[in-house]
């Protein structure tokens, strides 16, 4: 590649990156915070309001990056608007990843380090739209009692908790070691296990890097991988019911 295409990529890169960084904060700060607020003071369920409006928002972004990235596709399974009543677990490639399961679920939530329940505003979002935080400590232990407690409704009315158990994003394309906690909430609450397979997400936004990158033919896909039963998630133990799980996402990983 010649050094006048370098540096018109760069460009192109850091200009498509600039727009969508422009959109998710001044998109959010002028066109949906305002529908937020009314939402906090008025909607009936707010966790259920913002929810949706996360859901929202997500899916505005994703449509934006689909328009603006020059190559780009994005193929999510079309079953995906069927889970209802589940923990959907998936492997992490990028920062995209939950941005994408947000924007296909519209009832849902999902666990989110804890650090991020401190910011100002982010912070009330996504305690206001019932988030889980990643641990107990530091004074969240009455937080996730309250959420655990929350979570026989949430499934009887169709939600869905979506986890990546690998923790963080990978760096090497390996799937990394499972943390039990997805797995817990599944056998606690007696709902199936749905494994999602994710690829591509890390050609376009990488874990290190700041710039998205555009102007490759790129795929994005997201699509069931296989489902673990509710049944079944009551008689295996934790240990196998990991093992299960990571074993229907390496061979969707392997087929993709």
């Amino acid at each position: 590649m010649s050094r006048c295409v370098r540096f018109f990529k760069l460009l192109v890169d850091a200009g498509v990156t600039l727009m969508l960084w422009f959109y998710f904060i001044f998109g959010f700060l002028f066109f949906f915070s305002p529908v937020y607020a009314c939402a906090f003071f008025f909607a009936a369920d707010r966790s259920r309001a913002f929810q949706r409006l996360n859901h929202l928002f997500f899916k505005s972004f994703v449509r934006l990056v689909r328009i603006v990235g020059p190559g780009l596709k994005i193929r999510l399974d079309k079953s995906l608007d069927r889970l209802a009543g589940c923990v959907v677990v998936a492997n992490h490639r990028s920062y995209l990843d939950p941005v994408l399961l947000t924007a296909a679920f519209e009832k849902h939530s999902t666990i989110v380090k804890s650090a991020f329940f401190r910011t100002p505003v982010f912070g009330r979002v996504i305690r206001t739209a019932g988030y889980i935080p990643s641990d107990a400590a530091n004074g969240f232990s009455d937080l996730l009692i309250y959420r655990m407690q929350q979570f026989p409704v949430f499934f009887q009315k169709g939600g869905v908790v979506f986890i990546f158990p690998e923790g963080t994003r990978t760096r090497t394309g390996r799937l990394g070691e499972f943390n039990p906690g997805a797995f817990k909430i599944a056998r606690r609450f007696e709902v199936p296990v749905e494994v999602l397979c994710i690829s591509g997400t890390d050609r376009l936004f990488a874990p290190g890097r700041f710039l998205f990158h555009t102007c490759i033919q790129n795929h994005i896909t997201i699509r069931r991988a296989g489902v673990i039963p509710a049944d079944q998630v009551r008689q295996l133990s934790l240990k196998e019911l990991m093992q299960k799980s990571r074993e229907i996402m390496e061979a969707g990983l392997s087929d993709s």
